[in-house]
């Protein structure tokens, strides 16, 4: 692997770590060297640090789920005798999840994909691959991609992608590098494997023993790859899903479409925040934390992040999601009850896996049953609607709930557990299996009972012939050492010494009294403890017949878990349209190449979120041959970055399925959006601010279609002015002329308005006419006061024509101002300060 591999031994009561990873530990997690220990001297001796119980957790749960650019490895043994129990990787948590998800509900569905690049003179052939450990799915496909891998960085966005296998040679080419950093821009871990373990030999037969029913399809799934095979079967070997006798049978394997979602590259996430992110001041910063009103115990939230990573491009599914999200937002009483039942839906996805792996117990099961006994009552609430959706509620919900709740089915399940589980005992904390289950069991409890009572009987003749009262001097005792015991305490020793000395044996003498038995107590008190292990076992052997049993309801319970997690998104969609100030609306849907994107009234739905924002609503029209083309100017902090990113974050939000913050929305269904927000560079790569922006936007020109959105906030400012506006320019030129796609184009070159007034002439040379259109955002100058106010109004500007030359002065003036204050402040720098002042710019 490319990235560091964190290492610890399990010794009973503690971790420790050695070498460089015990000096990054004290680092980073104690923030001091002192909790350094130092094994040996000289040049042999080995860092050494001790890590408890709860600090293990915390940094499991750092090196895996936030940095997600380690790899961890957990050994246990002794002496010189260390074997390895566990290891984990931010693609692979399984062997971690008890220690990641024991107090936290697992949010995201981390995924590994193996790629194999093959470099062709027309471009790179890519195999992928995919599996989902959590659902159990495996993926792949073949692809042509361009030089900026468009294709697999928007795969990889869409799937959550959390580690990559590449082939350990492949780092080596130019092309290969470039891989590397769409990796690196997607956040994912690049583990490095032997070319020789990318081999499709013997595939078909491991997949048989994986995927459930035939292998036929399988066989002729990837007879249709020439590359793919290959990175499936070096990612069946990383995952090692063959040595889980558990997986076999349980995998479903799928062709992955790259054209059944809108495609989102990082820099689309990033500009739109559609994701957590570690710097958010509060959940409402991100998409996913403002729309995260689920209720099921992580189900809903995985869902929900798997959505906006994959907006939907079928215009009738749209429309179904959407006509749920408006049943559930009429029915506020159908609304609030769903969303009661589902507060006690526990993790079905995770506690079935935990079944399959033979990792569960009766407190697995009776989670399974208490999620199972509240189908009954969903389907009843959604049965009381009776409003203009019922018969898509009962195609989607009611009808699958019906097949699933059968004698056949749930019920059965239902059954079993209620047979075989001594559900009397929840209350007590206690999860065992129920005595009239099996005859032997019934044996073995009469016979446990009638010694207690014999037990019990003894205490009480042994009080009397002792004078002292029951339980409260005379006490009986049960523990792990001496088994059932008498004590009494000193007070009352000397009263008994006598009968203790001649009748009884005295054991030990503390603080707390006197323990002391006789041969009847140790004799009931052995057939006692013998009777209570064949107990145990027995009640083993039947929790390991009963998972298994519950094991064959897999299917079962993976519908039920996908039906529950949609009704909670969907719901999550309505609880948010209908609790937000200023409601949201339904949007209407048209297919990619009808109707135009008009938002009225439109508002950032995460910016109006914040307590101290007070939003100014803006109207936005992309209408096909007038103003498909936006560029908007206007003051800086005016808001006009938050106007196009609001206009993005609509589509998605539509094309998810949920309402949007507007009065009225009607949007034409895009295939992708493409932002190129921000400046930023990254030395480590060798990328320059300006390179960066570069890449960024010939990413857009390779990848964008005449169906794509794309959002372009300040192109051109890595450069020098006049550089920069050229290629402005131009860049606008090819993207109206060739692409034809929908574009917001935030500038404060204002000279490019004048493509309104350009464009306006393409008629007359018979070219299609893609409509330009200038948006201008507002600000008010006091004339008393000649204070700023912003308006935060984005509004219509006619083509100036006569007015060209005031602006050209106006930014030539500017740049003079720029430059007299540059002067000055280099000037007063080494005036004031006296020292080396190093600048760097663009104007020469």
């Amino acid at each position: 692997t490319t990235f560091p591999n964190y290492c610890f031994l399990n010794i009973q009561d503690y971790y420790t770590a050695h070498g460089e990873n015990a000096t990054f530990i004290a680092k980073t997690y104690y923030r001091t060297t002192t909790a350094l220990r130092q094994l040996g001297s000289g040049s042999n001796g080995l860092s050494s640090v001790s890590v408890n119980k709860n600090m293990f957790e915390t940094i499991t749960r750092d090196l895996l789920l936030e940095r997600t650019d380690h790899t961890l490895e957990l050994y246990e043994g002794s002496g010189s005798n260390w074997r390895l129990v566990k290891s984990a990787s931010p693609g692979n948590l399984s062997s971690f999840e008890d220690v990641l998800f024991a107090n936290n509900e697992m949010q995201d569905t981390p995924v590994v994909v193996a790629l194999l690049p093959n470099f062709r003179e027309n471009g790179c052939t890519v195999g992928f691959s995919y599996v989902d450990l959590t659902k159990r799915i495996l993926g792949l496909v073949e692809f042509l991609d361009d030089s900026h891998f468009t294709n697999v960085e928007s795969a990889l966005v869409a799937l959550g992608c959390k580690e990559c296998l590449l082939p350990l040679e492949s780092g080596k080419s130019s092309e290969c590098r470039t891989l590397s950093d769409a990796l690196t821009r997607c956040g994912v871990m690049i583990t490095e494997r032997k070319k020789t373990e990318f081999k499709a030999r013997d595939l078909v037969q491991d997949l048989g023993r994986l995927v459930k029913g035939s292998i036929e399809p399988v066989r002729d799934l990837v007879s249709g790859f020439e590359f793919a095979p290959a990175a499936l079967g070096a990612l069946l070997s990383y995952a090692e899903l063959l040595a889980d006798e558990g997986n076999y049978g349980n995998y479903s394997i799928c062709r992955y479409n790259l054209g059944s979602f809108m495609r989102l590259d990082s820099a689309a996430m990033r500009a739109l925040n559609v994701l957590e992110s570690k710097t958010d001041a509060n959940k409402n910063f991100s998409l996913f934390g403002l729309m995260n009103r689920t209720c099921t115990a992580g189900m809903g939230k995985r869902l929900l992040h798997m959505w906006l990573k994959q907006p939907l491009l079928d215009v009738s599914e749209i429309n179904s999601r959407l006509d749920l999200v408006q049943a559930f937002v009429e029915d506020t009483e159908l609304r609030q009850d769903l969303r009661q039942h589902l507060r006690r839906i526990s993790d079905i996805e995770r506690l079935m896996r935990n079944i399959q792996r033979t990792r569960a117990g009766l407190q697995h099961i009776v989670k399974l049953y208490q999620s199972s006994i509240r189908v009954p009552h969903i389907k009843s609430a959604l049965e009381k609607y009776d409003g203009e959706f019922s018969s898509l509620i009962k195609e989607r919900y009611l009808d699958p709930f019906e097949l699933l709740t059968d004698d056949d089915h749930l019920n059965k399940f239902i059954a079993l557990v209620e047979t075989s589980v001594d559900l009397d005992q929840l209350e007590n904390g206690e999860y065992m299996i129920s005595p009239s289950y099996d005859d032997a069991l019934a044996t073995l409890k009469s016979e446990q009972e009638s010694l207690e009572r014999q037990i019990h009987n003894l205490h009480k003749q042994t009080a009397f012939d002792l004078d002292l009262p029951v339980d409260k001097a005379l006490k009986l005792d049960k523990g792990t050492q001496f088994g059932h015991v008498f004590r009494i305490t000193k007070k009352e020793e000397p009263k008994v010494r006598k009968k203790l000395s001649t009748q009884f044996i005295v054991l030990e003498t503390r603080k707390d009294g006197v323990k002391f038995t006789n041969t009847k107590l140790k004799k009931l008190g052995d057939q006692y403890q013998k009777v209570l292990e064949e107990y145990k076992n027995c009640q083993k052997e039947l929790v390991n017949r009963v998972v298994q049993t519950t094991a064959t309801f897999s299917e079962v319970f993976e519908h039920l878990a996908g039906f529950l997690s949609q009704l909670d998104v969907l719901l999550s969609f309505a609880d948010l349209a209908s609790s937000c100030p200023t409601p949201y609306t339904r949007p209407r849907i048209t297919p990619p190449d009808v109707g135009d994107i008009v938002l009225e009234g439109s508002r950032h739905p995460c910016v109006e979120a914040q307590d101290w924002v007070n939003f100014i609503p803006n109207d936005c029209r992309l209408v096909r041959g007038k103003s498909w083309f936006l560029i908007i100017t206007g003051p800086n902090m005016g808001g006009k970055s938050t106007f196009i990113r609001q206009v993005g974050v609509n589509i998605l939000m539509a094309q998810v399925g949920c309402f949007v913050p507007c009065e009225k929305a009607s949007i034409s269904v895009r295939d992708c959006i493409f932002a190129r927000v921000g400046a930023g560079d990254c030395q480590l790569r060798g990328v320059s601010t300006f390179m960066q922006e570069m890449l960024e936007t010939a990413s857009i020109l390779k990848g964008a279609t005449e169906n794509s959105l794309v959002i372009i906030d300040e192109l051109g400012r890595g450069t020098s002015t006049y550089d920069g506006f050229g290629l402005a320019w131009a860049i606008c030129e090819h993207i109206v002329e060739a692409i034809k796609a929908p574009t917001l184009f935030a500038t404060h070159f204002h000279e490019l308005t004048a493509l309104a007034h350009e464009n306006g002439n393409y008629e007359l040379q018979k070219k299609q006419i893609v409509g330009v259109a200038n948006y201008h955002v507002s600000a008010h100058i006091d004339s008393s006061s000649r204070k700023l106010t912003m308006l935060y109004k984005v509004g219509y500007q006619k083509w100036l024509g006569k007015k060209l030359f005031l602006l050209i002065l106006n930014q030539v003036l500017s740049c003079v101002l720029y430059f007299m204050h540059a002067n000055l402040f280099i000037l007063g720098m080494t005036r004031l300060l006296s020292c080396p002042v190093l600048v760097f710019g663009t104007s020469s």
